[in-house]
C-alpha cells in the first residue's frame, strides 16, 4: 500500500492503484510486467497462411469456421474486417444487447456487418432481470458495477459456440491497446458467477433464471480441454495500430469513433467516466493511455495533459444521470444516493478468486493465453 502519491516515470499509472509498486528508477510493475513478460507473447506471424493454420488447424466443412463477438468498438470491428477480408475466414458474428447500446454502436455494427456481408445473431438479455441485477450491483457498494453486461457477454459467447458447434472463438483483445490491464481492485473478474450470484442474493429481488451465466471451470477447463474449444486474439498476431485501424474503418465502412474506449455502451460510458472517478477515485484512462504509451502510440506528456481534465463532460452529465436513473426506473436522487454507500470490494462477497489465481498460474506454466478480458 502506497501512502504517498507517485506516478510511474514510464507510463501514467499511479498510486490510485492500491497495489502498484515501483522499482528504484520509478518504473511501475505494470510497465515491468509488460516488457518482461507480455511482449514475449506478442509474436506476429510471418504470413496470413501461417496465421490461418494457427487459428484453424483443421479444415472445417461447416457454415461458420469461427465465432466473433462484435460490440461496435474499434477492436472488434477491425477484427471482423481482418478475419473476413484479409484472412478469408467465415465468421459467425454475434452481439449481446444488454439494454445499454448507444445509437452510435448500433449504427457501427450495422455498417460492419452489412459492409462485410456477414450473418449477425443478436442475443437480447431479459431487461427486468438485467435491471434488477444492475441495481443489486449499485447497492452492493463494489466498484465493478459493469459486471452484469460483461458477464452476459461471456456467457452468451460460449453459448453460441456450443450451439453452432464452433471450435474457435476470436476476440478483439490485444496487447497493442490493452497491454496494461485494469487492476483487479478496480474491476474484478466479470466472469465470476459465484460473485455475481452472491451480490444478487443480498441485494436483488428478481429471479436470475433468465440471465445467461457462465462458470470459470466450464469455460476455462471443460470447454477447452474436453470440447477442444479454443480462444485466440488475432490482433496480437498482426501489426495493429489503433489510429490506422480507425482510419480504415471510417474510409471503408463509414464507421464513426467514440470519445473513449468502451463507450459503445451508454452504461459503460457513465460508469467509467463518472461513477468510478467520483465514487472511487479511479480513472480508467490511465490504463488505456498507459497501454498506448508503452506501444508508442501516444506521448506520455499528451496523456498527462488530458488526465488533468475530468473524464466526464460537465455539460452532459445531468443528462446521463437522468437517462441511467430512468432506465433503471428509479429517481435521479436515489441513483446519486448510491454514491455515498460504504465502499466495498470483491472481498466482501463470496467469489471464486482462488480459482482465477490458480488458473492464471496454470496457464502461464503452459504458456497459454487466457483469451478474454477477465
Amino acid at each position: 500500500m502506497n501512502n504517498q502519491y507517485q506516478r510511474c516515470v514510464s507510463c501514467v499509472m499511479d498510486t490510485s492503484d492500491p497495489t502498484i509498486t515501483f522499482d528504484t528508477r520509478g518504473v511501475c510493475d505494470h510497465c515491468n510486467t509488460f516488457f518482461r513478460s507480455s511482449l514475449k507473447t506478442w509474436k506476429p506471424f510471418s504470413n496470413n497462411e501461417a496465421l490461418v493454420k494457427r487459428l484453424l488447424p483443421n479444415t472445417s466443412s461447416q457454415e461458420y469456421d469461427c465465432l466473433i463477438g462484435l460490440s461496435g468498438g474499434v477492436d472488434s470491428s477491425y477484427l471482423a474486417y481482418y478475419v473476413t477480408e484479409v484472412l478469408r475466414l467465415r465468421p459467425l458474428v454475434f452481439h449481446v444487447d444488454a439494454g445499454w447500446n448507444s445509437e452510435l454502436a448500433v449504427s457501427n455494427i450495422e455498417r460492419i456487418v452489412d459492409g462485410l456481408g456477414l450473418d449477425l445473431y443478436t442475443e437480447v438479455i431479459d431487461w427486468p432481470t438485467m435491471r434488477d441485477l444492475q441495481l443489486a450491483f449499485f447497492k452492493s457498494g463494489v466498484s465493478h458495477i459493469d459486471t452484469p453486461q460483461d458477464h452476459a457477454f461471456f456467457a452468451t459467447l460460449y453459448k453460441y459456440a456450443s450451439k453452432f458447434n464452433i471450435k474457435t472463438i476470436l476476440t478483439g483483445g490485444n496487447l497493442s491497446t490493452e497491454g496494461i490491464r485494469n487492476p483487479v481492485q478496480w474491476m474484478y473478474y466479470q466472469s465470476d458467477s459465484v460473485q455475481l450470484r452472491a451480490i444478487h442474493a443480498r441485494h436483488g429481488t428478481h429471479s436470475l433464471s433468465a440471465f445467461p451465466q457462465t462458470s470459470v471451470l466450464w469455460h476455462k477447463l471443460y470447454l477447452p480441454f474436453f470440447k477442444n474449444l479454443r480462444v485466440f486474439r488475432p490482433l496480437d498476431s498482426i501489426p495493429y495500430i489503433k489510429e490506422d485501424a480507425v482510419e480504415l474503418l471510417k474510409s471503408k465502412f463509414g464507421w464513426k469513433s467514440y470519445s473513449q474506449k468502451h463507450f459503445e455502451s451508454r452504461f459503460t460510458r457513465f460508469y467509467e467516466s463518472f461513477w468510478l472517478p467520483t465514487r472511487f477515485g479511479i480513472d480508467v484512462r490511465k490504463v488505456q493511455f498507459s497501454s498506448l504509451i508503452l506501444t508508442g502510440q501516444m506521448r506520455r506528456s499528451h496523456a498527462i495533459s488530458i488526465l488533468s481534465q475530468p473524464p466526464w463532460d460537465h455539460s452532459t452529465i445531468n443528462n446521463d444521470l437522468n437517462f441511467i436513473a430512468k432506465k433503471l426506473q428509479i429517481t435521479t436522487e436515489e441513483l446519486l444516493s448510491y454514491l455515498h454507500l460504504p465502499l466495498k470490494t470483491h472481498r466482501d462477497y463470496s467469489s471464486q478468486s482462488y480459482l482465477y489465481h490458480l488458473g492464471s498460474s496454470f496457464y502461464k506454466l503452459l504458456n497459454l493465453g487466457l483469451g478474454e478480458k477477465r
